[in-house]
C-alpha cells in the first residue's frame, strides 16, 4: 500500500483571531527579547563605576553607543533579510548572537568586553525585535495593525522593566554580578528552543495582504507601488514621504530619550544618595509604564488614528524631561519617569503601525528595517547627547537638552505628519479574515 500523502497546510489567513497561537508565541518571544536589555539597564552604569572605575560620563555611555549603532544596522538587514530569505530565520539567527552576551557581562576583566558584549546584544536585538514586529504586521493584517504593535511592545517593553528590576534586586542581594545577568542567559536559551521547535514561517500571510492591497482613493501612495528598489524604500521613508519620514525623526528622539536615560538616570538618581534598589524601582517605572500602556494606546491608533497620538506623546515625553530635571527626590523622578512612560507608550505602537499602513506588503520588511535603523540610531545620539553635555555641564542640563529635543520633534510631527489609518480602505474579505 503506497504511503499516504500529507495533507496540504492550510492557506494563510489574516487576523489576530485566526493566527491567535502563533501571535501568543510572538509575544512571549518578544518578552524574551526586552528582558536580555532589561537585565543590564539598572547594572552596567553601577558596574562602570564601582568595579572598573570610569568616571567621564561620555566613557561611561560607550556601551550604549556601541548597542544602538549595531542595532540600527541589524535593523536594515532584518528588514531586508527577511522579506528575501523569510521571518524565521532572521529570529533564529538573531537569538543565537544573544547567547554569548550575559557570559560576556558576568566574565567580562575590562570594560572593552562590556561593549563589544553590547554590540552583540545589538546585532541580537535589531535581527530579532524587528523580525517579531513584522511577523506581527503579517499576521494580523490592515484592521487590528495597532492592537498587535501595542501587545508586541507592551510585551517587550514590560519585560525591559520587570527584568530590570529584578536584576535591580539581584544586584542589592547578591552583588553586581554575575546573578543579574543569570537572567539574560536563561532567557536566551528558553527563546532558541521557542523558536528552533514552534515559530513557523509568516511570509505567506504578507503574500496574501500584497494580493488584496488596494492603493487610497485620494492617489496619496500612488508612487509607493510594489516594486520599489532597496535605495527607493530607504529614501522615502528616510526624508520623502511625509508620513514614513515623520515616524523616522519622532522614533529617533523617542530612543534618544530612552538611550539618555539609560546611562544617564542611575547616575543622577545615585548622585542623590539612592539606594540600588530604589534606582531600579525609578528605572522599572518608565519601561513599565511604557510597556502597560502600550495595550491601550495601540488599539486606540486603530480607532481614533495615528497623528494626535504621536504629537500628544512626545509632548507628553518633553514635559517628563522636565519635571525630571526639576525633581530632587524619589517622588518627583518616580512622577518624572511615569510621564515619560505614558508619552512613550503613545508613541511606540503608533509609529509601527504608521509604517506597516504607508508601506506596501511587498516591501514592509524592508521599510520597518529602515525606520528602525533610524529610530535605534536615537540610542547612540542619546548616549552621546547625554554624556557630552553632563561632561560639559552636568547630568540635569543633559535632561534639558533632551526636553527641547522632544518638543521640537512634536512640532515636525504636527506639521509634517498627515492621518495614515484608514479603516475603511480593509476590504470586505480582509475584515471577514480577521473577525474569524
Amino acid at each position: 500500500m503506497p504511503p499516504r500523502t500529507p495533507p496540504d497546510p492550510a492557506p494563510p489567513r489574516l487576523g489576530l483571531g485566526p493566527n491567535l497561537p502563533q501571535f501568543v508565541l510572538l509575544v512571549v518571544v518578544n518578552a524574551l527579547v526586552g528582558g536580555m536589555v532589561g537585565q543590564q539597564q539598572t547594572v552596567l552604569p553601577l558596574l562602570a563605576e564601582q568595579e572598573f572605575g570610569l568616571t567621564g560620563y561620555t566613557s561611561v555611555f560607550t556601551y550604549v553607543v556601541a548597542f544602538g549603532i549595531t542595532k540600527a544596522a541589524a535593523n536594515y538587514v532584518a528588514g531586508t533579510a527577511s522579506d528575501r530569505w523569510g521571518r524565521r530565520p532572521v529570529l533564529l539567527v538573531g537569538w543565537l548572537l544573544a547567547l554569548p552576551v550575559p557570559l560576556l557581562l558576568i566574565w567580562a576583566p575590562s570594560w572593552t568586553w562590556v561593549v563589544v558584549a553590547n554590540v552583540l546584544l545589538g546585532l541580537s536585538q535589531g535581527l530579532t525585535w524587528s523580525t517579531t514586529v513584522i511577523m506581527k504586521i503579517d499576521l494580523v493584517g490592515p484592521r487590528q495593525r495597532g492592537l498587535a504593535m501595542g501587545l508586541n511592545e507592551a510585551a517587550g517593553y514590560g519585560a525591559v522593566s520587570l527584568t530590570a528590576m529584578a536584576a535591580g534586586w539581584l544586584a542589592a542581594e547578591h552583588g553586581l554580578r554575575p546573578a543579574p545577568f543569570l537572567l539574560g542567559l536563561a532567557y536566551a536559551v528558553l527563546a532558541i528552543a521557542l523558536v528552533a521547535l514552534f515559530v513557523r514561517e509568516t511570509r505567506g500571510h504578507a503574500h496574501l495582504e500584497a494580493a488584496g492591497h488596494t492603493p487610497r482613493a485620494d492617489g496619496l501612495h500612488d508612487h509607493l507601488h510594489a516594486d520599489l528598489t532597496p535605495r527607493e524604500v530607504a529614501v522615502q521613508t528616510s526624508w520623502r514621504e511625509p508620513a514614513l519620514s515623520s515616524a523616522s525623526q519622532a522614533g529617533l528622539v523617542n530612543n534618544l530619550n530612552f538611550g539618555l536615560s539609560w546611562g544617564l538616570f542611575p547616575l543622577l538618581f545615585a548622585s542623590a544618595g539612592l539606594p540600588v534598589a530604589q534606582i531600579g524601582v525609578l528605572f522599572a517605572l518608565y519601561p513599565g509604564v511604557w510597556g502597560v500602556g502600550q495595550l491601550l494606546t495601540g488599539a486606540l491608533s486603530d480607532r481614533w488614528g495615528r497623528k494626535h497620538l504621536v504629537t500628544g506623546g512626545m509632548l507628553t515625553q518633553a514635559v517628563a524631561l522636565v519635571v525630571v530635571a526639576l525633581a530632587d527626590g524619589f517622588g518627583g523622578w518616580a512622577v518624572g519617569t511615569v510621564l515619560l512612560g505614558a508619552g512613550t507608550a503613545m508613541v511606540y505602537p503608533t509609529l509601527l503601525a504608521v509604517v506597516g499602513d504607508v508601506a506596501h506588503p511587498a516591501w514592509r520588511g524592508r521599510a520597518v528595517g529602515v525606520y528602525r535603523v533610524w529610530r535605534d540610531l536615537g540610542y547612540a545620539v542619546g548616549a552621546l547627547l547625554g554624556g557630552v553635555v553632563a561632561d560639559l555641564w552636568n547630568l540635569r542640563a543633559a535632561v534639558w537638552a533632551a526636553a527641547l529635543v522632544s518638543l521640537v520633534s512634536a512640532v515636525v510631527v504636527a506639521v509634517r505628519m498627515y492621518e495614515t489609518h484608514r479603516p475603511e480602505s480593509v476590504t470586505p474579505r480582509a475584515r471577514a479574515d480577521e473577525e474569524g
